[in-house]
């Protein structure tokens, strides 16, 4: 028996008059996202596919996946450069360290949001939503690899709950939850997501990777510019990713594998993506011009979560701009914001998690804008 003929088989049971009606919305999740959906919508001369949200965000998830496969790689990466025994380590020995240390984070970031969404659908009679499909894989990655699991949990129910299903679930939360979540964390527990200690595995598993030494301490390349030191890492380093940093945030080729998925596919808006890039190399050159930075403006664009926000936070279809002017100004600002808080503010020297977050709650007041403008426009051409 094939998956269909299973659900087939074992859907009478959760309808209306079946004895488990009570958990339709957990059999409805499981088989929407196991199977694709094999109804199409009609409308006059327009048929509508059955590609449903569902099978969207599973894309969105694919490609996530090589900023996900080189972060691993990185972690082991960065433990067995840190005790000095990377010469001695094959390649499966470092991405397999790497995966052991990443992997308990993704399980605990999809077990807890995804039971707390069925857990809100059956309370709710509702369908389960298909949101943190994507979120589930983007909160592992924008964290530090020391992060404890249980501040996760705490966050990720922070986030799910008071970001989004009170709101009314997917497509109702007007910020990003993954970096909701990631707030949290920073400003309930700064010190496990800032400073110099956080971005090295430091323990050995399974045999695998090294025991560092208690205290070490190694900088990424932004809380070196924050300290007012030039950073050691070439441009080389930066593209490919092998420096310290959050798990997912480092490898700009990864996130470019990713953007093209996106952006091929249909799925995020080159607008919005070309924009954010824009506002910040335009800014950080003139900081540039002034002597105001220490680093080029292209080093600002490779760094840090800038390229990762551009291409799979700030293009959130939810919480960014819709219109397509408001596109433009939306991901120019998140830009211009991320640079400033870089430059103006050593005590913070990411930017890029606030400056989305900000430009989600001026998100519909742009929008609004462009809507009121182009009214005007047209009630001007009729009054001619």
């Amino acid at each position: 028996m094939d998956l269909k003929g299973f659900f087939d088989k074992i859907r009478p049971h959760f309808e209306k008059d079946g004895k488990l009606h009570a958990f339709w919305s957990l059999y409805d999740g499981f088989e929407s996202f196991v199977l694709v959906p094999n109804a199409t919508s009609k409308s006059g001369v327009s048929i509508h596919d059955a590609l449903d949200s569902k099978r969207i965000m599973s894309m969105v998830v694919i490609a996530l996946l090589p900023a996900l496969l080189f972060g691993m790689y990185n972690v082991g990466y960065q433990n067995y450069l840190a005790a000095g025994t990377l010469d001695e380590a094959s390649f499966v020995e470092v991405f397999a360290y790497g995966l052991l240390a990443v992997l308990p984070k993704v399980l605990v970031s999809y077990i807890v949001g995804l039971g707390i969404e069925f857990a809100w659908a059956q309370w709710k009679h509702e369908e389960i939503q298909e949101g943190y499909l994507v979120t589930g894989i983007i909160i592992p990655l924008i964290i530090p690899v020391t992060t404890p699991l249980w501040m996760m949990v705490i966050a990720i129910a922070f986030a799910v709950i008071l970001a989004k299903e009170i709101f009314g679930g997917t497509g109702m939360n007007f910020l990003n939850v993954a970096l909701v979540a990631r707030a949290f964390l920073f400003f309930s527990y700064p010190s496990k997501m800032s400073g110099d200690s956080v971005w090295v595995a430091s323990d050995s598993i399974f045999g695998l990777g090294n025991t560092l030494p208690d205290g070490f301490t190694m900088a990424t390349p932004l809380g070196q510019i924050g300290q007012g030191a030039v950073p050691d890492a070439s441009v080389c380093q930066m593209i490919t990713g092998l420096i310290p940093g959050s798990i997912g945030e480092t490898s700009v080729i990864a996130i470019a594998i990713g953007a093209v998925i996106l952006l091929v596919t249909g799925i995020a808006s080159w607008k919005t993506m070309l924009s954010v890039f824009l506002g910040g190399a335009l800014t950080a050159g003139l900081f540039e011009a002034l002597h105001m930075s220490p680093i080029t403006w292209y080093e600002h664009l490779l760094l840090g979560g800038f390229a990762f926000g551009a291409v799979f936070m700030a293009t959130d279809p939810v919480t960014s701009a819709r219109t397509e002017s408001g596109k433009w100004v939306y991901g120019f600002l998140i830009g211009f914001v991320a640079v400033v808080i870089r430059v103006m503010n050593p005590g913070y020297p990411e930017g890029m998690m606030l400056a989305i977050l900000l430009m989600n709650v001026f998100a519909p007041v742009i929008d609004y804008c462009v809507v009121d403008r182009n009214i005007a426009r047209r009630a001007k051409r009729l009054k001619k």
